[in-house]
This record gives C-alpha cells, sequence and structure tokens, in this order.
C-alpha cells in the first residue's frame, strides 16, 4: 500500500511537471505570436518624385526594425526586394481591377497567380487588400458597381488562394471613416445608413473567413475639424494618445477611454455589432500625424507629429496587448502612414508632410518603431 502510494505520489509529480512544462510552453508560444502580431507596420507609398529607389527603401525599413511593410498595388520589383526578409508584407489589389475580377475566376486566378504566388512564401506576404477606401467613393454609377464588386472580388481572390493550400494570408479591404454615420460617443457608434447594404456582405465574408476589418483612422483629422467647429474642441493631448492626460467615460457603456485613437476604433466596433457582427477584428491600415501644414492647419509640426507616433507605436506594441476598451487585450495590426512624404499628392499642405524618413534617407523625427525604448534614450 505504501509502496502504491509512493509509486502514485511519484506519477503524479511528473504529471504535474509536465502540466507545468505544457503550461510554460503555451504561454511562450501566446507571447511569442502577441509579439509578432504586434510588430508596427509602415505604409510604402509612392507618389513623389524625388523618392530613394526601392532597393534603398527596403534597407531603410530593415534599419527602421518595420515589422510589416503595406505596398498600394503589388510592384514586383519591390516583392522580389522583400524575398527572404524578416518583413511581412500587404499587397493591394487596385480600385479599377475589381469588377473584371469579381466577375471573372480565371482573373482572380492570374491575379494570385503573378502577385501572390511568384513571390510567396520567400516574401512574406500576409494581406491582400482588394481596393483602397472603396467605399468612399459611390456617387457615379461605376463607383457604386466597384463597391457592389468588392465582396465577390474579394471572395474569388481568397478562393484562388485557398485552393493553393495557403492558409496564412488574410483577405480584406481598407475603409476609411467617413463610413460612418455616428462615432461619439463610442456606444452609439453607427455606419452610415447607406451603408448598411454594402457593409453586412462585408462584415459577412470577413467573420467567416476570420480576417480583419481595416480601417484608415486618422485622430488628427477629428481633432481639426472638432478645433475648426469650436475653439475649445478636442483636447490636444486625447488626440496625441498623451498617457495620463484625461479621461472620458461614455455614458452608454461605462467604458473609460483614455485616448482618442480608442474612442474611434470603439465606434467601429460598436457599429459592427448593431449590424450582427460583434467580433469581426480589428486592423489600422492607416493612421498617423502630419508634420507639416498649411497656416491654417493647425497641430501640423514635427513636435505632435513624433508625439503621436511614438506613444501609438508603444501603445500598439505592448505585450501582452493593451486593445481597446471594448476589446481589452485584442490585437489590432498596425500600419503608420507613412515612410515618407509624398510630393506628388493634391490638395493641402499636410497631404504631402506624413513622412517618417526624408529622401535622403535621414529621420524627419525621431520615432522608434520597436516601441521598447523612447528616442531620447
Amino acid at each position: 500500500m505504501i509502496f502504491a502510494f509512493a509509486f502514485f505520489h511519484m506519477q503524479n509529480h511528473k504529471f504535474t511537471k509536465m502540466a507545468l512544462l505544457f503550461l510554460t510552453f503555451l504561454c511562450l508560444i501566446t507571447s511569442s505570436r502577441a509579439a509578432i502580431l504586434n510588430r508596427i507596420g509602415i505604409n510604402y507609398g509612392r507618389l513623389g518624385n524625388n523618392l530613394p529607389s526601392p532597393a534603398k527603401s527596403i534597407e531603410l525599413l530593415q534599419s527602421m526594425n518595420a515589422g510589416r511593410v503595406k505596398l498600394y498595388d503589388a510592384d514586383h520589383e519591390i516583392l522580389h526586394l522583400l524575398s527572404g526578409k524578416n518583413i511581412e508584407v500587404a499587397i493591394t489589389v487596385a480600385n479599377d481591377e475589381i469588377s473584371a475580377i469579381a466577375s471573372n475566376q480565371h482573373l482572380a486566378d492570374q491575379w494570385v497567380y503573378e502577385h501572390v504566388l511568384a513571390h510567396y512564401p520567400s516574401t512574406k506576404i500576409r494581406f491582400v487588400l482588394v481596393g483602397n477606401e472603396v467605399l468612399s467613393s459611390t456617387n457615379t454609377v461605376q463607383d457604386m458597381q466597384i463597391a457592389k464588386d468588392l465582396v465577390p472580388a474579394m471572395r474569388r481572390i481568397k478562393n484562388t488562394i485557398k485552393s493553393q493550400g495557403i492558409r496564412n494570408i488574410k483577405v480584406g479591404t481598407p475603409l476609411a471613416m467617413d463610413m460612418m454615420g455616428t462615432t461619439f460617443p463610442p456606444s452609439n457608434g453607427s455606419f452610415k445608413p447607406e451603408m448598411r447594404e454594402l457593409m453586412i456582405p462585408l462584415l459577412k465574408y470577413l467573420n467567416g473567413t476570420r480576417s480583419f476589418f481595416f480601417v484608415d483612422v486618422y485622430p488628427y483629422f477629428a481633432w481639426a475639424e472638432s478645433r475648426a467647429n469650436n475653439q475649445t474642441g478636442i483636447d490636444l493631448g486625447f488626440a496625441l494618445l498623451r498617457s495620463g492626460n484625461m479621461t472620458y467615460t461614455d455614458p452608454q457603456s461605462g467604458l473609460v477611454y483614455t485616448d482618442l485613437l480608442d474612442q474611434m476604433l470603439d465606434s467601429v466596433v460598436y457599429a459592427m455589432a448593431k449590424l450582427g457582427y460583434d467580433d469581426v477584428m480589428l486592423a489600422i491600415a492607416e493612421t498617423g500625424w502630419p508634420h507639416e501644414g498649411d497656416s491654417d492647419e493647425f497641430g501640423a509640426n514635427k513636435e505632435n507629429a513624433a508625439e503621436y507616433n511614438n506613444n501609438l507605436i508603444r501603445k500598439m506594441s505592448a505585450t501582452p496587448s493593451n486593445g481597446t476598451p471594448a476589446r481589452p487585450g485584442a490585437v489590432i495590426p498596425t500600419f503608420i502612414f507613412s515612410m515618407y512624404d509624398e510630393n506628388q499628392k493634391y490638395g493641402p499642405a499636410t497631404e504631402r508632410h506624413w513622412g517618417l524618413m526624408n529622401p535622403d534617407g535621414s529621420a524627419v523625427y525621431a520615432v522608434n518603431i520597436t516601441g521598447k525604448v523612447n528616442p531620447s534614450d
């Protein structure tokens, strides 16, 4: 009896030790997975006539320790240069390609073969984004047709990728905050009524494929608009994600907000929930702060841009993930806009001054993509 008890105790101890080792292993995997997902991405736009070569640009991305890069096309030279690099890549299907792909599986196959399979897996393509802010332009018959063709095109692209046995590429589409009818308070968030018939099939697709709802979200514009309409407006520190600056309590949900970005993201969360989709994952396709603007574009300066982006990086690269008040702990893949100033863009001066890097490869202002230490350190 004593021997049996001792044997059981020894076996039980061995089992407990194995269980603890297994749990430790799981925690390490989870932590590693979160660290990978929380790596900050950079938008690589090329609407400029003074930009470094693609080869130099990829070197700069590596020197910045960027975890991801988002392209506004699927340029073969850039994808080839990214081969073998430890940088995850998002590529884009152009808006004017959407309708043709939506109506023809062969064209979808061809697009994937040319732009994905020609480079994958040596180039770490992880996202295929179909279109860019497609739902922001629905004024013409053609624009509305593209908007209606968006989900069918996404589905065809996904079908081709899946048919090749690829399971680690998500298909999504970036949307702008102009899709929202109401954003404040966050719990009152809702899409514009005219967006409903377009949004429901999109959410159904994203939910079914466990993909991300990509959003272009800019606290700068919300802050600037509030300042233009009201002399006090939104507190600047709240928009810059300044820690310990102030808080806002949503009167309906009771959730406490410490920055404007969380408010804007959660307004999208609540809008999706109102359409019956309360667990579609969020990703930030674009966010940033302009470092220069016209004389009437207040707040667009290097000091604010540096503060916003460094605060953003620390917030979004934290392990474990911070998430948002409505989704605590959620991982939100984030791409900063943008790598360079793009001098061929139209509009006010801020449109051309979002870059982190100068054409000569020097930093516009101090920013640390890893989020581990302050740039001043």
